[in-house]
């Protein structure tokens, strides 16, 4: 998928989760206290890095592949522990951020070998 299509995607995803959750789900995520956070963290997150896949200039495609995929777990193991689903779904999350960490360590090492 091109970058660019990529970046829309999760950017019109994260301003449509981010709306849901601070208009339609208001009532739910208010019944676990920490739902709020993880639901905001995971829009951050996942419009964060929808602008750094759209923005970096596609010298590799090692970053935006790392951060499209990472903001996807990332996020979405947050969105669903908001959700209900279970506790140990933090578990995974991890592996969505470290996936977002290879990205910038990607950019930084195409943008050093360039240099």
């Amino acid at each position: 998928m091109p970058r660019l299509v990529t970046a829309g995607l999760l950017g019109a995803l994260a301003i449509a989760l981010g709306a849901f959750g601070a208009h339609g789900l208001r009532a739910r995520l208010a019944l676990v206290p920490e739902a709020v956070g993880w639901w905001e963290t995971a829009t951050f997150y996942l419009l964060t890095h929808a602008v750094a896949v759209g923005a970096v200039p596609a010298r590799s495609p090692w970053p935006a592949r790392l951060w499209a995929l990472g903001a996807a777990v990332f996020a979405g193991t947050l969105y669903a522990m908001a959700l209900g689903a279970p506790r140990w779904f933090g578990a995974i999350t991890p592996v969505g951020g470290s996936l977002l960490i290879a990205g910038w360590a990607a950019l930084a090492w195409t943008v050093r070998r360039e240099s």
